[in-house]
């Protein structure tokens, strides 16, 4: 049986950041994260160009993580891929953390990192649809580069279908905005800018049928409806915005039971403790006074809570870790950059 100081659960810049602060406190360290890679929501955009994070030019998202993890990676933590936290017990001074595939983890400490939850796209209805997952029918953007000179279908009304069809006018051949809806949920400047480009949007619409290329490889049409009218549209690529489905399940043993409030974010009783000691939550899964749901916030959080578990575990220990210019553990780090700058 092997103990950590501490167990982050999520993979997110919440839970990655809380990895790099624990290495500076000397802790053992773990992350489990339900999907097959880090980064959590931040991955859903990653062609998004980021303007709000302290000392950071503007950064496209998809470097942003990776810079996340390259940090998070410092003191090398074990990561657990492919892992959905499923129960929490506690035996004696240790937690038990179950995962879906019946392992089992064993830590001092917790910190719960899994933001708003997990995370998944509403899948298109469509018997079949899946195949095409491959190909030319996506959920999110990764690369916009593909879609230059294309026939693009973007069905959905929402911030995220009209950001990406807004996204995508320079470079794509022609865009056509499906909706069932009676009008588009999107912030209205997105919407002028579509209908500036005389983008097709067609409301009260939504996709019938798809029709395969002779190959059976991909989408050649789409078959949409508006009331009882049908008709096919050639398409090279479609996007699906649908939204979201959002788990926050997260089972725990009687007597170590966190308080959650109405949203079921964990009750902070300061400094991101939850109120069963030895557990903590950071990011957007906790509550507390004045708490700032921006990735900023989330950085915060991080340092909150692994300076709480180091506390927790060592109540003699300083209450925060030394700051990076003076810590002993970059000196060789900081000597390796510098050669490398000169």
């Amino acid at each position: 049986m092997e103990v950590y100081d501490v167990t982050i659960v999520g993979g997110g810049p919440a839970g990655l950041y809380s990895a790099f602060y624990s290495g500076m406190r000397d802790m053992k360290t773990k992350i489990i994260e339900f999907h097959p890679y880090l980064g959590g929501k931040v991955n859903i955009f990653l062609e998004k160009i980021l303007w709000d994070i302290g000392g950071q030019p503007p950064i496209v998202a998809e470097k942003f993580i990776g810079q996340l993890i390259e940090q998070a990676m410092t003191f090398e933590p074990t990561v657990c891929l492919n892992s959905k936290v499923e129960h929490i017990e506690k035996q004696e001074n240790v937690f038990v953390i179950t995962t879906n595939n019946g392992e089992k983890h064993y830590s001092k400490t917790v910190i719960i990192a899994i933001g708003g939850g997990i995370f998944q796209p509403i899948k298109l209805e469509i018997e079949g649809a899946e195949k095409y997952e491959m190909t030319n029918l996506h959920y999110t953007i990764n690369g916009m580069e593909r879609f230059a000179g294309k026939d693009i279908l973007i069905s959905g009304g929402g911030n995220a279908a009209i950001d990406w069809a807004v996204e995508l006018l320079p470079i794509a051949k022609k865009l056509t905005v499906i909706y069932r809806s009676d009008e588009l949920k999107a912030h209205e400047a997105q919407i002028k800018k579509l209908k500036a480009h005389n983008v097709e949007i067609l409301l009260h619409t939504e996709i019938q049928s798809l029709v395969s290329n002779d190959e059976k490889t991909a989408i050649a049409h789409v078959i949409i409806r508006k009331g009882d009218v049908e008709k096919s549209v050639t398409v090279d690529d479609i996007i699906i915005c649908h939204g979201y489905n959002r788990e926050v399940s997260l089972d725990f043993a009687q007597g170590i039971i966190p308080k959650r409030n109405e949203h079921q974010l964990f009750e902070s009783e300061g400094q991101c403790h939850t109120t069963t000691p030895g557990i903590f939550a950071v990011g957007d899964i906790v509550a507390y006074s004045d708490k700032v749901y921006l990735l900023v916030g989330t950085f915060n959080d991080a340092v909150l809570a692994v300076n709480g578990a180091k506390k927790y575990l060592e109540p003699e220990a300083n209450s925060y870790a030394m700051v990076s210019s003076h810590n002993e553990k970059f000196r060789e780090r900081n000597h390796k950059i510098l050669v490398d700058i000169n």
